[in-house]
């Protein structure tokens, strides 16, 4: 048996010699035939088959499409703007929501008190003349303030050089 073996194996490497032979062989005429010439087409033959390709696919595509009849565009349409009305309105409804909540924080960070609309739209009646007196009275204030902070702190430090 294991004459035959060793047969077999030294057929297979004569089969596979020889493949291997002939592969070469083909290779070998088939450069010889096209020494001069490529295998391939040109770049605007193979362009221009691509092209045409593309619109013969691109045909055959649309052919498949299936448009929807008047109706169900209609109805595709209402609900869309239906939706997009509720959900703007829940977004406004949300962003009051935080305006509010943000405005609340920051009068208590402040601690100033909520003003009414009306108190706002009061104040913004009042004539240009009198910003300036107001800025001008604020002004005569802080300098009073200062002063009397100088006045203080000349009479501690002669309080505490008698002492």
């Amino acid at each position: 048996m294991a004459d035959k073996e060793k047969k077999a194996v030294q057929d297979s490497k004569v089969e596979k010699a020889t493949t291997d032979e002939a592969k070469a062989a083909e290779k070998v005429a088939k450069a010889a035939k096209g020494a001069g010439k490529s295998d391939k087409p040109g770049f605007l033959t193979r362009a221009s088959k691509g092209t045409k390709k593309f619109f013969k696919d691109f045909k055959g595509e649309c052919k498949k499409i299936v448009w929807p009849d008047a109706k169900t565009v209609l109805k595709s349409t209402g609900i869309v703007i239906l939706v997009v009305a509720i959900v703007t309105i829940i977004v406004l409804g949300i962003d009051s929501a935080l305006s509010a909540g943000v405005k609340g924080l920051k009068g208590l960070a402040t601690g100033e008190t909520e003003t009414t609309t009306s108190a706002v739209a009061d104040d913004h009646d009042h004539d240009h003349e009198d910003e300036g007196k107001e800025d001008e009275k604020k002004a005569e204030e802080t300098t009073e303030a200062k002063a009397e902070e100088k006045e203080t702190e000349a009479e501690e430090t002669t309080a505490a050089k008698a002492e």
